[in-house]
């Protein structure tokens, strides 16, 4: 597409605040297109890209289309992203009155196609790996572009416009449309079964990673996931396992709960060590992915160690929210039974060494989880089970349909019935609606308690929900 050589054609972006969407709108307008969109929210990442110059209107309708084209210098062209219905009245209008629509893929592989670039794929840790890369690269004096699907730190933003060669993006994997990148450098942090309203099994998905790894110029992967182990033949890998036969690896010298020190491995030797301050053991092989990849393009390590201090975890992962009646909150974006074993594992790392980023080390863990879609729930029922056992009590918010028709016997209440039947000492309620969540979460749980909100819902409302309620004794973190 010649969209980055166009500026005089206006781009304009339906559910312009979406997380992937508001970051290309920055960047567009941050190269000097001319961009609109619409979103019926109003919330902190429009406002900011409304300083930025991009026109956002508020209502999604035809006559956003016929205001759009009536001020423009030439017909714009729109951008929608797979949640945009086909029902859309922007949508159904632009069709009708002959618009150019692309996908919000085909604006990203444009950028990613135009320059050196980074795209990190995978089912899990894709947003924080690609977070830390761009981070690295920033604190490195390469100064990157980046797109990323969570705000990321360090740039207060999901975006960032830089003039370095390098430019770091996050490849989506949920409905195959990476497929259209070709990077000079594809990361696949790891391989495993989700989105089966798209994927009909983990071969269907295995192919799709296959094309995009066609695609780059180089491939990196993690040797410590079987699946691509099996079926991938990267340039480079890495693991946290083993250093022989990795071309690079972290080795934990020791493990806490407030971060891990690790020896650095390159084709077998130790090159130095480093201590990353976010705990766990995804965490670890995150960073390690993110320093291999920043390597192979050419940075040194010693520059590398650096800055990895500087290293956080992008918004929604174990993203801490305040203090509420003395117990910590932390919202979380994991909706997978792999990202819910983790992030709980991590949690319990907190409490068995005594240590912990936290403010306070936690006494218990409380596990306020919202299942995220019927296919899902369906398809890893006994997985989220299992995952959730680690915890000291587990509340469960009303199922986030995400737009998806119910399934028989399928919903927050059979999750819980199954939790009960693995682990039948462990306590387990499921609230009505997300107020009797906040009501439920200050009756059941402690003070000195880590309460624990994941999904990729709306469960990430229920710090707010807790401050609201009557007599809340509430400290918020500077950050917040």
């Amino acid at each position: 597409m010649g969209l980055l050589v166009d500026r005089g054609q206006p781009l304009h972006f339906i559910g312009v605040g979406g997380i992937g969407m508001s970051a290309l709108a920055e960047i567009l307008v941050e190269r000097g297109f001319s961009v609109s969109g619409s979103d019926p929210r109003d919330n902190s990442v429009l406002q900011a890209l409304r300083r930025r110059g991009v026109r956002v209107f508020q209502e999604q309708s035809a006559a956003t289309i016929e205001a759009i084209r009536t001020t423009a210098a030439a017909d714009p062209q729109i951008v929608v992203s797979s949640a945009v219905p086909q029902s859309n009245p922007e949508l159904v209008e632009a069709r009708r009155v002959g618009l150019s629509v692309v996908h919000r893929s085909d604006v990203l592989a444009a950028l990613i196609n135009s320059q050196d670039a980074i795209a990190i794929a995978g089912s899990h840790g894709k947003t924080t790996t690609s977070t830390m890369v761009a981070t690295l690269l920033a604190a490195t004096a390469n100064d990157p572009t980046a797109v990323i699907g969570g705000i990321v730190p360090g740039f207060g933003s999901n975006a960032r416009v830089g003039n370095g060669r390098l430019l770091v993006a996050e490849a989506d994997e949920s409905d195959g449309s990476l497929v259209k990148f070709r990077p000079s450098l594809g990361v696949i942090t790891n391989l495993e079964l989700d989105h089966t309203d798209h994927y009909a099994d983990l071969e269907a998905l295995i192919g799709t990673l296959q094309q995009f790894a066609s695609g780059c110029g180089r491939l990196l992967t993690n040797r410590d996931c079987p699946v691509l182990h099996q079926h991938f033949q990267p340039s480079a890998c890495w693991s946290i396992e083993s250093a022989d036969g990795a071309d690079f690896a972290s080795i934990a010298v020791a493990e806490e709960g407030d971060g891990t020190l690790a020896a650095f491995y390159e084709q077998g030797t130790e090159v130095g060590q480093f201590r990353l301050p976010l705990p766990g053991r995804h965490n670890l092989s995150n960073a390690t992915g993110a320093l291999a990849a920043c390597r192979l393009e050419g940075v040194p390590f010693e520059a590398l160690s650096q800055a990895i201090p500087s290293l956080s975890a992008p918004g929604r992962r174990f993203d801490f929210r305040g203090s509420w009646q003395g117990r910590l909150v932390v919202d979380d974006y994991a909706h997978h039974p792999s990202e819910v074993n983790a992030t709980l594992t991590m949690a319990r790392l907190m409490v068995s060494t005594g240590r912990s980023p936290l403010p306070a080390v936690p006494r218990r863990v409380v596990a306020v989880f919202q299942p995220h879609r019927y296919s899902r729930t369906a398809e890893f029922g006994e997985a989220f089970a299992q995952a959730l056992g680690q915890a000291d009590a587990v509340l469960l918010a009303p199922l986030y349909a995400a737009g998806e028709a119910p399934l028989p016997g399928v919903s927050s209440g059979s999750l819980a019935e199954r939790i009960a039947a693995l682990h039948p000492s462990l306590e387990v309620r499921v609230a009505a609606d997300m107020q009797h969540l906040a009501q439920d979460v200050a009756t059941l749980s402690l003070d000195g308690d880590l309460v624990l909100a994941m999904g990729a819902g709306d469960v990430n409302g229920l710090w707010d929900r807790l401050k609201a309620l009557p007599g809340a004794a509430v400290v918020t973190p500077l950050a917040a």
